[in-house]
Protein backbone atom coordinates (compact mmCIF):
# COMPACT_ATOMS: atom_id res chain seq x y z
CA UNK A 1 0.00 0.00 0.00
CA UNK A 2 1.28 3.46 -0.89
CA UNK A 3 2.19 5.96 1.86
CA UNK A 4 -0.74 8.34 2.21
CA UNK A 5 -1.11 11.86 3.46
CA UNK A 6 -3.33 12.42 6.52
CA UNK A 7 -6.18 13.62 4.30
CA UNK A 8 -6.04 10.38 2.30
CA UNK A 9 -5.81 7.84 5.14
CA UNK A 10 -9.53 7.08 5.07
CA UNK A 11 -9.59 6.60 1.29
CA UNK A 12 -10.21 3.04 0.12
CA UNK A 13 -7.45 2.32 -2.37
CA UNK A 14 -8.03 0.24 -5.47
CA UNK A 15 -6.08 -3.04 -5.54
CA UNK A 16 -3.27 -2.96 -8.07
CA UNK A 17 -2.61 -6.70 -8.37
CA UNK A 18 -5.22 -7.33 -11.14
CA UNK A 19 -3.48 -4.78 -13.38
CA UNK A 20 -0.09 -6.32 -12.55
CA UNK A 21 -1.46 -9.77 -13.38
CA UNK A 22 -2.79 -8.41 -16.67
CA UNK A 23 0.55 -7.09 -17.95
CA UNK A 24 2.36 -10.20 -16.74
CA UNK A 25 -0.17 -12.30 -18.64
CA UNK A 26 0.72 -10.47 -21.86
CA UNK A 27 4.38 -11.36 -21.32
CA UNK A 28 3.46 -14.97 -20.54
CA UNK A 29 1.29 -15.24 -23.68
CA UNK A 30 4.21 -13.95 -25.73
CA UNK A 31 6.16 -17.06 -24.70
CA UNK A 32 3.79 -19.11 -26.87
CA UNK A 33 3.89 -16.78 -29.89
CA UNK A 34 6.00 -18.16 -32.78
CA UNK A 35 9.43 -16.58 -32.32
CA UNK A 36 9.51 -15.16 -35.84
CA UNK A 37 6.48 -13.06 -34.86
CA UNK A 38 7.97 -11.89 -31.57
CA UNK A 39 9.92 -8.68 -31.03
CA UNK A 40 13.16 -10.36 -29.96
CA UNK A 41 13.31 -13.69 -28.10
CA UNK A 42 9.96 -14.93 -26.78
CA UNK A 43 11.04 -14.47 -23.17
CA UNK A 44 12.21 -10.88 -23.62
CA UNK A 45 8.83 -9.16 -23.19
CA UNK A 46 8.09 -11.00 -19.95
CA UNK A 47 11.59 -10.27 -18.62
CA UNK A 48 11.36 -6.55 -19.45
CA UNK A 49 7.90 -6.35 -17.90
CA UNK A 50 9.08 -7.95 -14.65
CA UNK A 51 12.15 -5.71 -14.48
CA UNK A 52 10.02 -2.57 -14.93
CA UNK A 53 7.32 -3.75 -12.52
CA UNK A 54 9.82 -3.85 -9.65
CA UNK A 55 10.52 -0.06 -9.56
CA UNK A 56 6.86 0.57 -10.42
CA UNK A 57 5.68 -1.22 -7.27
CA UNK A 58 8.47 0.28 -5.16
CA UNK A 59 7.51 3.80 -6.27
CA UNK A 60 3.90 3.07 -5.29
CA UNK A 61 4.90 1.94 -1.81
CA UNK A 62 7.07 5.04 -1.40
CA UNK A 63 4.23 7.33 -2.44
CA UNK A 64 5.98 8.48 -5.63
CA UNK A 65 2.73 8.76 -7.54
CA UNK A 66 4.01 10.50 -10.67
CA UNK A 67 6.93 8.12 -11.04
CA UNK A 68 4.58 5.18 -10.59
CA UNK A 69 2.27 6.58 -13.26
CA UNK A 70 5.02 7.17 -15.82
CA UNK A 71 6.57 3.75 -15.25
CA UNK A 72 3.14 2.21 -15.78
CA UNK A 73 2.75 4.13 -19.04
CA UNK A 74 6.16 2.85 -20.19
CA UNK A 75 5.13 -0.76 -19.46
CA UNK A 76 1.84 -0.33 -21.34
CA UNK A 77 3.66 1.28 -24.28
CA UNK A 78 6.19 -1.56 -24.50
CA UNK A 79 3.59 -4.33 -24.48
CA UNK A 80 1.52 -2.39 -27.04
CA UNK A 81 4.50 -2.14 -29.39
CA UNK A 82 5.15 -5.87 -28.94
CA UNK A 83 1.56 -6.78 -29.85
CA UNK A 84 1.46 -4.48 -32.90
CA UNK A 85 4.86 -5.79 -34.04
CA UNK A 86 3.63 -9.39 -33.88
CA UNK A 87 0.48 -8.51 -35.80
CA UNK A 88 2.41 -6.69 -38.55
CA UNK A 89 4.80 -9.61 -38.99
CA UNK A 90 1.87 -12.02 -39.08
CA UNK A 91 0.20 -9.98 -41.82
CA UNK A 92 3.47 -9.56 -43.74
CA UNK A 93 3.89 -13.32 -43.89
CA UNK A 94 0.45 -13.98 -45.40
CA UNK A 95 1.30 -13.55 -49.13
CA UNK A 96 4.29 -15.90 -48.95
CA UNK A 97 2.60 -18.26 -46.49
CA UNK A 98 5.70 -17.89 -44.33
CA UNK A 99 3.99 -19.34 -41.27
CA UNK A 100 2.35 -22.78 -41.27
CA UNK A 101 -1.41 -22.77 -40.61
CA UNK A 102 -1.07 -23.99 -37.02
CA UNK A 103 1.48 -21.28 -36.16
CA UNK A 104 -0.64 -18.59 -37.79
CA UNK A 105 -3.75 -19.65 -35.91
CA UNK A 106 -1.87 -19.81 -32.63
CA UNK A 107 -0.21 -16.45 -33.22
CA UNK A 108 -3.45 -14.69 -34.19
CA UNK A 109 -5.30 -16.10 -31.18
CA UNK A 110 -2.57 -15.05 -28.75
CA UNK A 111 -2.38 -11.59 -30.31
CA UNK A 112 -6.16 -11.20 -29.98
CA UNK A 113 -6.13 -12.12 -26.28
CA UNK A 114 -3.07 -9.95 -25.62
CA UNK A 115 -4.82 -7.04 -27.35
CA UNK A 116 -7.62 -7.19 -24.78
CA UNK A 117 -5.20 -7.19 -21.84
CA UNK A 118 -3.04 -4.42 -23.32
CA UNK A 119 -5.90 -1.99 -23.81
CA UNK A 120 -7.53 -2.89 -20.50
CA UNK A 121 -4.22 -1.76 -18.99
CA UNK A 122 -4.33 1.52 -20.94
CA UNK A 123 -7.93 2.29 -19.94
CA UNK A 124 -7.23 1.46 -16.30
CA UNK A 125 -4.02 3.51 -16.31
CA UNK A 126 -5.42 6.65 -17.95
CA UNK A 127 -9.11 6.95 -17.07
CA UNK A 128 -9.89 9.86 -14.73
CA UNK A 129 -6.19 10.51 -14.19
CA UNK A 130 -5.31 6.95 -13.24
CA UNK A 131 -5.93 4.73 -10.21
CA UNK A 132 -4.36 7.13 -7.69
CA UNK A 133 -6.58 10.02 -8.74
CA UNK A 134 -9.60 7.73 -8.62
CA UNK A 135 -8.59 6.65 -5.13
CA UNK A 136 -8.57 10.19 -3.72
CA UNK A 137 -12.06 11.00 -4.98
CA UNK A 138 -15.09 9.90 -3.02
CA UNK A 139 -16.90 8.61 -6.07
CA UNK A 140 -16.35 8.12 -9.79
CA UNK A 141 -18.49 10.68 -11.60
CA UNK A 142 -16.14 11.90 -14.34
CA UNK A 143 -13.89 10.02 -16.70
CA UNK A 144 -13.27 8.99 -20.28
CA UNK A 145 -15.96 6.30 -20.10
CA UNK A 146 -19.57 6.51 -18.94
CA UNK A 147 -20.06 3.27 -17.03
CA UNK A 148 -23.70 2.29 -16.38
CA UNK A 149 -23.17 2.49 -12.61
CA UNK A 150 -22.30 6.19 -12.95
CA UNK A 151 -25.84 6.94 -14.12
CA UNK A 152 -27.60 5.30 -11.17
CA UNK A 153 -29.09 7.44 -8.38
CA UNK A 154 -27.41 7.12 -5.00
CA UNK A 155 -30.13 4.90 -3.55
CA UNK A 156 -29.57 2.33 -6.32
CA UNK A 157 -25.79 2.08 -6.09
CA UNK A 158 -24.38 -1.44 -5.98
CA UNK A 159 -24.75 -2.85 -2.44
CA UNK A 160 -25.49 0.65 -1.22
CA UNK A 161 -21.85 1.71 -1.63
CA UNK A 162 -20.32 4.44 -3.71
CA UNK A 163 -19.16 2.82 -6.95
CA UNK A 164 -15.73 3.12 -8.57
CA UNK A 165 -14.39 1.17 -11.56
CA UNK A 166 -11.65 -1.41 -11.08
CA UNK A 167 -9.42 -3.30 -13.47
CA UNK A 168 -12.12 -5.90 -14.18
CA UNK A 169 -14.45 -3.14 -15.39
CA UNK A 170 -11.80 -1.96 -17.85
CA UNK A 171 -11.09 -5.56 -18.85
CA UNK A 172 -14.80 -6.03 -19.61
CA UNK A 173 -14.74 -2.81 -21.64
CA UNK A 174 -11.69 -4.00 -23.59
CA UNK A 175 -13.26 -7.43 -24.17
CA UNK A 176 -16.41 -5.88 -25.62
CA UNK A 177 -14.33 -3.59 -27.83
CA UNK A 178 -12.43 -6.57 -29.26
CA UNK A 179 -15.50 -8.76 -29.80
CA UNK A 180 -18.20 -6.28 -30.81
CA UNK A 181 -15.81 -3.60 -32.17
CA UNK A 182 -17.53 -1.14 -29.85
CA UNK A 183 -17.53 -0.42 -26.08
CA UNK A 184 -21.04 -1.95 -25.86
CA UNK A 185 -22.78 -0.58 -22.74
CA UNK A 186 -20.08 2.01 -21.93
CA UNK A 187 -20.02 5.18 -24.09
CA UNK A 188 -16.61 6.69 -24.85
CA UNK A 189 -16.49 10.39 -23.96
CA UNK A 190 -12.98 11.75 -24.64
CA UNK A 191 -10.87 11.99 -27.76
CA UNK A 192 -7.91 10.01 -26.42
CA UNK A 193 -10.21 7.18 -25.36
CA UNK A 194 -11.89 7.15 -28.77
CA UNK A 195 -8.50 6.90 -30.47
CA UNK A 196 -7.47 4.01 -28.21
CA UNK A 197 -10.73 2.11 -28.78
CA UNK A 198 -10.34 2.64 -32.54
CA UNK A 199 -6.83 1.24 -32.38
CA UNK A 200 -7.94 -1.75 -30.31
CA UNK A 201 -10.84 -2.49 -32.66
CA UNK A 202 -8.53 -2.30 -35.67
CA UNK A 203 -6.08 -4.79 -34.16
CA UNK A 204 -8.93 -7.11 -33.21
CA UNK A 205 -10.50 -6.87 -36.67
CA UNK A 206 -7.18 -7.71 -38.33
CA UNK A 207 -6.55 -10.77 -36.15
CA UNK A 208 -10.12 -12.05 -36.51
CA UNK A 209 -9.90 -11.62 -40.28
CA UNK A 210 -6.73 -13.72 -40.30
CA UNK A 211 -8.39 -16.41 -38.19
CA UNK A 212 -11.49 -16.45 -40.38
CA UNK A 213 -9.49 -16.55 -43.60
CA UNK A 214 -7.36 -19.44 -42.37
CA UNK A 215 -10.44 -21.26 -41.10
CA UNK A 216 -12.05 -21.26 -44.55
CA UNK A 217 -8.76 -22.11 -46.27
CA UNK A 218 -8.50 -18.82 -48.14
CA UNK A 219 -4.83 -18.28 -47.42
Amino acid sequence: MAIQSPSEKMVRTEPRWPAVAGVLAVGALNLAVPERLSLGPNWLLLAVTIVLLIPTMISLRLGRVKLNFYLGVVISAIITVAVVWSLLFLIAGIPSKREPPSAMLRGATLIWVSNILVFASWYWRLDAGGPHNRDIHHTHTRGAFLFPQMTLPDDLKVRGHVWKPGFVDYLFLAFNTSTAFSPSDTPVLTQWAKLLTMMQSSISLATIAILAARAIGAL
